[in-house]
């Protein structure tokens, strides 16, 4: 008897999970058939948190069903397999591009390597790729179930409290809720569905979507105007750049004119003074030979016996020539040569000061402290060196001015100066007579256990009584450092601040201050081989700073000057 043709399918006799025959397969109580190693990884999985569900329609079991080897499933497969029928061209296995990757949404029912998911079902939970999702397409009671784009974020559709999907919405607490919780905590609240919701805030977004499209346009036009206003400001720092290198230009060709005239003249005065001088030295030449020939034969004669000729020649040789008024030629010049170069030190200093507060006024002096940095180095502070003289006008009567009213001690001594309107009465306290209006550096040294006080201080700091107005760091008018043997302490407004000790402790006590009067910056530095920082102030100086010392008893402090290139202030614009 012939065997009867097989006529079955071979993706009715298809795993749904892994999509291949059948191996070793076994049928499940809901009558949906799977490989038994397949339908056990998927419950071992642990994607079902309550009971054991089928992949394909979702009936769930209490407990995991007995799985036991389907014969009749195993021989059609055997058979199928052997069956003489023409065999289709096995399929490619899926490009790259087909398997979930970073930021992808996975496939849950894929086992291994994970293809994308296409879709996310709602009421299962999970997402599916394109061929998992197939019964969701073709089971008319899977049909009923919604369908969305693939997301991962499903659990974000699941009422925590009550593990159910959030179908309503409760107008009153305004929040997403299960059925459940409209049974329970919000029952009597105002529970419209879902769609009902989203329709009317859907009218409200489109609103709220008018005002950002609105605010968009606004802030595109405020953007277009701060282009063209950044274009207009090029324009016109460009326009001020050429105007400047034009300007500039020109000052630099008239100085240059000024400079060629400068040297023309003293080349000119250089060849008339010389002219002058090569005259006199010819006369002197000539006098001199003269003298030196009447010198020899007054010799010649004093040396001859023959009286006629001795009386004879001495009339002549002995009448002494009247000296000849040679006029004085002004041979050293280095005076007016100083002269002239003090002159055009000061020209450039003006011109320096001059632009540099012209720039103060224009750009603010944040500009300037941009443009001009503080120094770094040592070096760098030390172009800055100012020579200060103490005002003995100033100096209390407790202090003793020495070296040029270069040092002041404090030695308990009354000293018998005269009264003077501007003499500190109390403090044992004298100041500079040099001020500072720009950059200035200086460096003292100290002695004395009591130690001594470094201070800047405007002219009209009072000098009369023992209060606080006329002690340095007192008041609004001053800035004080205190230095003794062991502490610093920075004072002013009467405000303190404790300064230690630098680490290690400095081999001199000696301190520089540095002042940029239009930066508003005062500094102190411990000063050995090294300078180390000891306290920095930045703030606004309103009147030209004067330096300032308060000494105490047996203690003195002086202005060190050894390898300071000092300038006079007079002549040094950064220093007033």
């Amino acid at each position: 008897m012939a065997e009867p043709s097989f006529a079955v399918a071979q993706d009715q006799l298809s795993c749904q999970i892994c999509l291949d025959l059948l191996k070793d397969p076994v049928t499940i109580p809901c009558g949906h058939s799977y490989c038994t190693n397949c339908i056990s990884d998927y419950w071992g999985t642990g994607k079902v948190e309550e009971g054991y569900s089928c992949p394909h329609c979702r009936q769930t079991f209490d407990s995991m069903p007995l799985l036991g080897r389907n014969t009749i499933l195993a021989e059609m497969v055997e058979r199928l397999k052997t069956a003489e029928v023409p065999q289709d061209v096995p399929e490619e296995p899926p490009d790259d591009n087909c398997y979930a990757g970073p930021g992808d949404v996975p496939c849950d029912f894929c086992i291994g390597k994970k293809l994308k998911a296409i879709k996310s079902c709602l009421a299962c939970l999970a997402s599916y790729c394109e061929a998992h999702i197939l019964p969701h397409l073709e089971t008319p009671r899977l049909k009923k179930h919604k369908l969305v784009p693939a997301t991962a974020h499903l659990e974000e559709q699941l009422c925590v409290p009550h593990d159910k999907l959030l179908e309503v919405f409760c107008c009153t607490d305004k929040k997403l809720i299960c059925i459940q919780c409209a049974m329970d905590e919000h029952k009597g609240h105002d529970i419209v569905p879902i769609a009902k919701q989203r329709a009317e805030r859907q009218q409200e977004f489109g609103k709220t979507q008018d005002l950002y499209q609105q605010r968009i346009q606004e802030r595109e036009k405020e953007l277009q105007e701060l282009k063209g206003a950044m274009e207009t400001l090029k324009h016109s720092a460009q326009a001020a750049v050429e105007e400047n290198e034009r300007m500039f230009n020109l000052l630099i060709h008239s100085i240059e004119r000024r400079r060629t005239e400068m040297k023309e003249l003293i080349r000119v005065q250089e060849r008339t003074e010389l002219g002058l001088a090569e005259g006199l030295l010819e006369k002197l030449e000539n006098e001199i030979g003269e003298l030196k020939k009447r010198d020899a034969e007054l010799a010649e004669l004093a040396q001859t016996e023959d009286h006629v000729r001795f009386l004879q020649s001495y009339q002549s040789l002995c009448a002494t020539p009247p000296p000849e008024d040679i006029p004085q030629i002004p041979v050293h010049q280095s005076r007016p040569l100083a002269d002239l170069k003090r002159t055009i030190s000061y020209l450039k200093e003006t011109i320096d000061s001059f632009c540099t507060e012209e720039l103060v006024k224009v750009y603010g002096s944040a500009t300037y402290v941009h443009l001009i940095p503080e120094p770094r180095a040592k070096d760098e502070y030390l172009q800055y060196c100012g020579n200060f003289t103490m005002d003995i006008n100033t100096a209390n009567n407790c202090l003793c001015l020495s070296e040029g009213c270069k040092e002041a001690s404090n030695t308990m001594k009354v000293q018998s100066y005269p009264n003077h309107p501007e003499r500190f009465l109390n403090p044992a306290q004298v100041l500079c007579k040099e001020a500072i209006t720009g950059r200035c550096y200086w460096e003292v040294e100290w002695s004395g256990e009591s130690g001594v006080g470094l201070a800047v201080s405007y002219k009209n700091i009072s000098r009369k009584g023992s209060g606080s107005d006329s002690k340095f760091g007192s008041s609004i008018n001053s800035w004080r450092l205190r230095c003794s043997p062991s502490k610093y302490m920075f004072k002013h407004s009467n405000e303190k601040i404790e300064i230690p000790i630098p680490d290690p402790v400095p081999s001199s006590n000696r301190v520089g201050v540095y002042v940029d009067h239009r930066a508003g910056v005062l500094a102190f530095f411990s000063v050995a081989d090294t300078m180390s920082l000891l306290h920095r102030v930045q703030t606004q100086f309103s009147q030209p700073l004067y330096p300032g010392f308060l000494i105490h008893m047996n203690s003195k402090v002086k202005f060190y000057q050894k390898s300071l290139n000092l300038h006079p202030l007079c002549s040094l614009p950064n220093c007033g």
